[in-house]
């Protein structure tokens, strides 16, 4: 089994030029990048929801250098192409623990990617950069949720491969926002609006009551993460004069976006802030003329 990562420090503050000279004030996107640089994903989440964002100053205006190493990760699990994925019957104790370690892989991932676009982009509202910090803390609460669970079971992340394909987009649309909340939220965690109940019944299939709870949760959050993406993609795209619908299409070609294939859980893409004309253009649904 995988060994539990050691102890480091909790958040500390920054002196900002925003206060006094004698003042100690946390910057919130400084503290973004700072907790995106640590290894180990159990201190990460804790320190995640150990810091009070309330006391940050948001400093929006800040260009940030990028640090080598980004992001911070432990040794294992090992990462491999998905297709080399070993497919595994839920119903057996290595195949129930697999599935819920992909899920904590998830959710590993989604800690850095809300972490990321908090320092990583520069000039937006204050209201931006608290509204991926609320994602980044509820983030690190499913990850812990699902490691605590995986541990239930006689299991710790790591002890199965997992693949990188979340990262993998955060990195090719790192130089531009836009692309960045077309194609993470919008598209690759959205999916979890769509795979979540059928996992669900998977769970409830073997009895695990438990896991399937935790998947309630973390899809009543989810739908909120992708409002989130959906609600600052549309103030951009209308910032710059772009067509929503099309402006995807663009980007997800750009991009090499994976092509999405349902079914779709078009409740939950609905209440996420999806229009009707975006789930027509979704579903390949001809619009009438």
């Amino acid at each position: 089994m995988t060994l539990p990562c050691p102890e480091t420090p909790l958040p500390t503050c920054h002196r900002s030029p925003l206060a006094g000279c004698a003042a100690l004030t946390p910057l919130l996107r400084s503290e973004a990048l700072r907790l995106l640089l640590l290894h180990c994903p159990q201190d990460k989440a804790r320190a995640v929801r150990a810091l009070d964002a309330t006391l940050c100053v948001v400093d929006a205006a800040t260009c940030l250098p990028q640090p080598a190493g980004l992001p911070g990760r432990p040794d294992l699990p090992t990462l491999v192409q998905p297709g080399a994925l070993r497919q595994r019957a839920v119903g057996t104790p290595d195949g129930h623990a697999s599935l819920i370690h992909a899920l904590t892989h998830i959710e590993a991932n989604a800690i850095n990617l809300a972490l990321d676009i908090v320092w990583r982009y520069t000039g937006m509202p204050e209201a931006f950069y608290r509204d991926w910090w609320q994602v980044a803390l509820e983030e690190a609460l499913h990850f812990e949720l699902l490691q605590a669970h995986l541990q239930s079971l006689g299991y710790a992340y790591g002890d199965f491969p997992a693949h990188d394909g979340l990262w993998e987009m955060a990195q090719r649309t790192q130089h531009d926002l836009l692309a960045r909340l077309a194609l993470v939220p919008r598209t690759l965690e959205a999916r979890g609006l769509d795979a979540t109940p059928a996992i669900r019944n998977k769970l409830m299939s073997i009895g695990d009551k438990s896991g399937a709870a935790i998947l309630d949760i973390i899809l009543r959050d989810e739908i909120g993460h992708v409002a989130t993406g959906n609600r600052w993609y549309a103030a951009l795209c209308q910032q710059r004069g772009l067509d929503p619908v099309q402006t995807y299409a663009d980007l997800a070609r750009i991009h090499a976006a994976p092509v999405l294939k349902g079914p779709f859980n078009l409740s939950a893409r609905r209440a996420a802030g999806f229009s009707e004309t975006e789930l027509t253009a979704l579903c390949g649904i001809p619009q009438a003329a």
